[in-house]
This record gives C-alpha cells, sequence and structure tokens, in this order.
C-alpha cells in the first residue's frame, strides 16, 4: 500500500483553492473582503486560492459559513487536512485516526502522539533538507491535531514501547526536553493508554531494526506501519503484520513495566 505522491495533495489543495474562489466571486468578495470576514489576510486567502497554502479546519468551517457554502467546503475538510501529513505519511494517518488500538515502539524521537508543540517544532527544525517555515508550522499542527484520537469516543487502546536514549537526548534543548517528559507523564496518566520504557542497560532488545506502529481498525483489520528516512511502508498482509507483533510483545516483556516507567520518566526528569 503506496503513500500517496505530491500530485494528489496539489490536486486536493487546487480543488478547495478554486471552490473557495468560484464561492467568493459569486458572492461578489474580493480576496481582501473575505479575508477580513475570515479574520485572515487577503495574502492567506490568495494562497489558498492558489492551492499553495493548506487551510486550517477552522479557517474551512469559517468560510463555508460566510459564504453560505452549505457544506460545501467542509465536505472537503478531512482530504484537505490528510494534505497536511507529508506524503509519506498519508495513508497512515488515515488508519491511525480510525484505530481502534495503536501499539507504537519509538526508539528515535519521541511518538508523535505524544510530542508537545515545542518538541515538533524542534524535531522537524532539524531535518535536513531544511523545510520551509510555512510547512513547519503546517506539519506540527497536522501532529498535534492528531492527539485528538486520546480524547476520541469510543476510546481506543493506546500504548508505547519508548527506548531510554529518545527520553534522553535534548531536542530543542534542555527546556523542551522537561517539557516532554512532563507530557509523557502526563498522558501515561490516561488509563487507556500505557507507556513503557525501554531501559539502555537492557542486554535484550528486540526493536533493533527501527520503529514501527501496529494499528487494529474498527473492521478488525491489523495493519503495521514502518517508517525509515521518509520512506514508509503499510503492511496490510498477515505475515509480515504477525512478525511485527511478535516483535512488540518482546518489547514489552522486555522493557519496564508501565508503572516501572513512570517512576524511571520522574527520575529522568529529575535529572534535568
Amino acid at each position: 500500500m503506496a503513500a500517496h505522491g505530491g500530485e494528489s495533495e496539489a490536486g486536493i489543495l487546487r480543488c478547495f483553492g478554486q471552490q473557495l474562489r468560484l464561492l467568493r466571486t459569486s458572492r461578489g468578495l474580493t480576496r481582501a473582503e473575505l479575508g477580513a470576514k475570515l479574520g485572515y489576510g487577503e495574502d492567506m486567502v490568495t494562497s489558498v486560492e492558489l492551492g499553495r497554502r493548506i487551510p486550517r479546519p477552522e479557517f474551512i468551517d469559517r468560510a463555508d459559513a460566510v459564504l453560505e457554502a452549505g457544506g460545501l467546503l467542509t465536505v472537503m475538510k478531512e482530504e484537505v487536512a490528510r494534505a497536511r501529513y507529508p506524503a509519506f505519511f498519508r495513508d497512515a494517518a488515515k488508519l491511525e485516526a480510525e484505530a481502534v488500538e495503536l501499539h507504537v515502539y519509538a526508539n528515535q524521537a519521541v511518538p508523535g502522539l505524544l510530542q508537545t508543540e515545542e518538541y515538533a517544532r524542534a524535531v522537524f527544525g532539524v531535518l535536513r533538507p531544511p523545510l520551509d517555515d510555512v510547512v513547519v508550522d503546517e506539519r506540527v499542527a497536522a501532529r498535534l491535531a492528531r492527539q485528538e484520537i486520546f480524547h476520541r469516543k469510543p476510546t481506543p487502546l493506546v500504548s508505547f514501547v519508548i527506548d531510554e536514549a529518545v527520553l534522553r537526548r535534548p531536542l530543542g534543548g534542555r527546556g523542551i526536553l522537561r517539557g516532554q517528559l512532563e507530557q509523557v507523564l502526563l498522558v501515561s496518566r490516561m488509563r487507556h493508554v500505557e507507556v513503557q520504557v525501554m531501559p539502555l542497560d537492557r542486554e535484550e532488545n528486540a526493536g533493533m531494526a527501527g520503529p514501527f506502529t501496529l494499528i487494529e481498525t474498527k473492521g478488525g483489520r491489523r495493519i503495521a506501519y514502518v517508517e525509515v528516512q521518509n520512506v514508509s511502508r503499510v503492511h496490510c498482509d498477515r505475515e509480515p503484520v504477525r512478525a511485527l507483533e511478535a516483535k512488540y510483545g518482546s518489547l514489552r516483556a522486555q522493557a519496564l513495566t508501565p508503572r516501572e516507567s513512570f517512576a524511571y520518566v520522574e527520575k529522568l526528569l529529575g535529572e534535568l
């Protein structure tokens, strides 16, 4: 299952922009006038109409209401939102949003679902070649929007196994790491979330091949997502998924228990 490419993203944004322009002109509004009604500048409206900028959900909601579009714009909100993600993650983002179970192993950075805004910005900031500031803003907003999964009804079961090295790596500085560890502790208090730490001194670690995510959908589909160097793969076939499920089981057995992990993260926080 391959990720959609840039052409798909551009097509969605151009289509939305054209709809917005047609509705605006049919109401006799200039870009500046529409921007004023929406609380945005003329440049923002221009960029959205030309498909150069990804509008946030609140922009789409306001535009639909102001232009009396009757849902013509809001019906595209989900597809536009998916365009905020990099192409290699777009399929996984859709599956994640529909998950009833989600299990994540991380050994490079704190999982996106747990990241604070400051930490996420630091992660995107160190990428090379560097991302444009507008793209960084869009990626950060998209990453934070994914965290709505913790408050969704029905509540999904979510677990994480995080390598200790990740929790010690001060991306963006010690202050940002401190806030990030506090966020990990906060989320781990949720009844439907379990966070486990894989200590560096463990002599056995089944996750040396890299990070991965296991997803179970409402329809009972079991899927695995693997990503490295912006190259991703969504596994739907049972054999590779079963292999990663077995690996995750080993990781959970090798890591600290959730209660031990909470105390461990508190200890790391106290060292900062």
